[in-house]
C-alpha cells in the first residue's frame, strides 16, 4: 500500500493509489553496474515494476481470474530474474504490492492471496513440492525463478491463513489475510517470511498479533533483515531488527508515495542506510501518475538509485555491494584538518547559544545577546505539520530556531545568491495526518515562491548552493541525515553524527542546488 502522501487537494482522494489506474507495459532498461574487489562485495538487485493492475480492484473475481492477472506481472518478474543472473546478481528484490496490485477490500482481494506457511515451522521447496499445499501457485513460480536464475528473491505478495473461533484475535471471517514479503534462496526453498506490522490504511490486511522480527542468512554476505514500506517510519521492526549487530543489510519493499521536501522514497532509504551504517536494498513500485517511484541500491557513502516521473515501465537497477558496508566518519574520529567553519561549529557548540553576527564574523561569548536585526520567525505547513521557521538571507550566517523544546541551528555560506527563498524550519510534535507519529525535525528548505508562505512546499529543482553546519539538540538518539538536491539527486554528507549532545549534519560542494538538508528525528516512545 502507498505509504506516504504527496500534495494535496484532489490527491488527498486518492492515497490508496486511486481506483482508475490503467495498466501500462512495462520494459527492463540497461542495468547500472557498479563497484569491484569480488571477493569483498555481492551482486544485488532491485526492480522497479510498473505492475499491472486489475481495472476494479473492488470486483469479485475467481481464482483462476486473480491468477490470470498476477501472471502476467510474474512474467516480468521471471523476465528480470533471467536479466540479473546474466550479470551474476545472487539477490534481487520485488516492491510491495507488485504482484496483485492495491485498493482492495477484505472480500475483494481473497482470491488474490495465497496459503502460507511458517518457513520457520515447515521446511518447503514450492517448486519441487508443487502439490504440499493449496492455493501456492505464486509461491510455486517465485520458488522456480530462484532456482532458474540460482539467486535469492525477495517478493511481496498477499497470504491468508485460516484462524480458529477461539482465537481471541481471530477475524469475523475465519481467516487472518497477511501483506507479506517472502524470501527465497537460490535452491527454490522458502527460508524466511515477514507480515507487515505498520499497515497503512490497509482494510484488505490484517497486522499479524505479534511482530516478525525477520532475518535470514545468505551465504555471499551473511545476515538480512527485512520490512516493507511505512515500517520505516517505527520502533518494531525496523528499529529493533538492528539490535542485532549482525545485520549489516536490509530488504524493502515498498509502494511509497512521495512526499516533499522531507520524506521522497530515496531520501529516506539513503538517510536509513546512513543513520546505521548498513546497506539497504529497497524496491518500491512505479506508478507517476500517483507519484509513486524512487527505488535504489544504498550504502552509507554511495547510493545507485532511480526516480522518474516521466517515463512508464519498470526499471532494473544492479550494483555490487560491500559485505561489510563502511560508516561516515564523525568529528570525535576525523583525521582530515579541519576547516574553519568546522573550527566555528564547534566554538559555536561550546559557547553560549545566543549569538550575533556582524559583515565578517560570527560572534559568541557569555556577554552577548541575540542581534536585535535577526531575520523574523514565521510559521508555514511542512507535510501537514506546523513548522516555526526563518529565512536564511545573505551570503552566510548563523541562525538558531525553536519550537518546545527543539532548537535547529544553521551556520552557513554561499558562494553565490540566488533569486530563491531559503528558510532553516523546526518543528518538535507529534504528526497525526496519514498516521500517527513523534517527530522531531531540523530543516533547510527552499521554498516553492517568494513568499513566507510557500515554505514547505513540494519542489524538485533549485540552484541556491550551500555550505552549512545543521545541528540540534535532539532528544532521541534516532536522527535521519536527508540531503536532496536539485532533479531528486542525492548527495552524501561530509559528516554526520553527534557533538556535545548535538546531532549534526555538514556538507561542502554540493553538485546541484539544494532542495533539503534535514535531520529528521523519530521519539517512538511518545508516538
Amino acid at each position: 500500500m502507498v505509504c506516504v502522501m504527496s500534495g494535496a487537494g484532489l490527491q488527498l482522494a486518492l492515497f490508496l493509489c486511486g481506483c482508475y489506474v490503467v495498466a501500462l507495459g512495462v520494459h527492463a532498461e540497461e542495468p547500472r553496474v557498479a563497484g569491484h574487489h569480488e571477493a569483498e562485495h555481492y551482486m544485488a538487485a532491485v526492480y522497479e515494476h510498473q505492475s499491472i493492475l486489475t481495472p476494479d480492484p473492488l470486483a469479485l473475481l475467481s481464482r483462476q481470474q486473480a491468477l490470470e492477472l498476477m501472471n502476467q506481472n510474474l512474467d516480468i518478474y521471471e523476465q528480470q530474474v533471467m536479466i540479473a543472473a546474466q550479470k551474476g546478481v545472487q539477490i534481487i528484490v520485488f516492491p510491495e504490492d507488485g504482484i496483485h496490485g492495491f485498493n482492495f477490500t477484505r472480500t475483494s482481494v481473497y482470491p488474490f492471496l495465497d496459503f502460507m506457511p511458517s518457513p520457520r515451522l515447515v521446511r518447503w521447496n514450492p517448486c519441487l513440492e508443487p502439490r504440499r499445499f493449496n492455493d501456492t501457485e505464486v509461491l510455486q513460480r517465485l520458488s522456480c525463478m530462484a532456482i532458474k536464475g540460482d539467486m535469492f528473491v525477495v517478493a511481496n505478495l498477499g497470504t491468508k491463513q485460516p484462524c480458529h473461533r477461539n482465537d481471541p484475535g481471530c477475524p469475523k471471517d475465519g481467516r487472518y489475510q497477511f501483506n507479506t514479503n517472502v524470501v527465497f534462496s537460490n535452491n527454490g526453498t522458502l527460508v524466511e517470511r515477514y507480515r507487515k506490522h505498520n499497515l497503512y490504511f490497509e482494510a484488505a490486511f490484517d497486522a499479524p498479533l505479534k511482530v516478525d522480527h525477520s532475518i535470514f542468512d545468505t551465504p555471499f554476505a551473511g545476515k538480512f533483515g527485512i520490512f516493507t514500506c511505512f515500517d520505516i517510519l517505527f520502533f518494531d521492526p525496523a528499529i529493533s531488527l538492528l539490535r542485532d549487530s549482525e545485520v549489516k543489510h536490509i530488504v524493502y519493499p515498498t509502494a511509497w508515495m512521495n512526499q516533499l521536501p522531507l520524506l521522497a522514497a530515496i531520501q529516506i532509504q539513503r538517510a536509513f542506510a546512513i543513520a546505521f551504517g548498513i546497506n539497504f536494498l529497497a524496491a518500491n513500485i512505479h506508478h507517476p501518475s500517483l507519484g509513486m517511484t524512487g527505488s535504489g541500491i544504498h550504502s552509507p557513502l554511495k547510493s545507485f538509485w532511480h526516480h522518474d516521473m516521466e517515463d512508464s515501465g519498470g526499471h532494473l537497477i544492479i550494483a555490487q555491494v560491500a559485505k561489510n558496508p563502511v560508516g561516515l566518519i564523525g568529528t570525535e574520529n576525523a583525521t582530515e584538518k579541519m576547516d574553519p567553519s568546522q573550527s566555528k561549529f564547534l566554538e559555536l557548540l561550546a559557547g553560549d547559544p545566543y549569538c550575533e553576527k556582524d559583515a565578517k564574523e560570527v560572534h559568541c561569548d557569555g556577554a552577548t545577546e541575540w542581534n536585535m536585526n535577526a531575520p523574523p520567525t514565521f510559521h508555514s505547513e511542512m507535510m501537514y505539520d506546523h513548522f516555526t521557521l526563518v529565512p536564511v538571507w545573505g551570503r552566510e550566517g548563523y541562525l538558531r530556531v525553536c519550537a518546545n523544546g527543539l532548537c535547529c541551528h544553521l551556520l552557513y555560506q554561499r558562494p553565490t545568491l540566488s533569486k530563491e527563498l531559503y528558510a532553516l524550519g523546526v518543528f518538535d510534535g507529534l504528526h497525526t495526518v496519514h498516521g500517527t507519529y513523534y517527530v522531531q525535525a531540523c530543516a533547510l528548505v527552499k521554498c516553492g515562491g517568494l513568499g513566507f508562505d510557500t515554505c514547505g512546499q513540494e519542489i524538485t529543482e533549485a540552484t541556491g548552493r550551500f555550505e552549512f553546519h545543521l545541528w540540534g539538540n535532539f532528544s532521541t538518539s534516532y536522527v535521519f541525515p536527508l540531503l536532496l538536491t536539485s532533479g531528486m539527486t542525492l548527495e552524501t554528507p561530509d559528516q554526520f553524527g553527534w557533538e556535545s549532545d548535538y546531532s549534526f549534519l555538514r556538507k561542502r560542494g554540493l553538485s546541484s542546488g539544494l532542495v533539503t538538508a534535514a535531520l529528521y528525528g523519530r521519539l517512538y516512545e511518545r508516538d
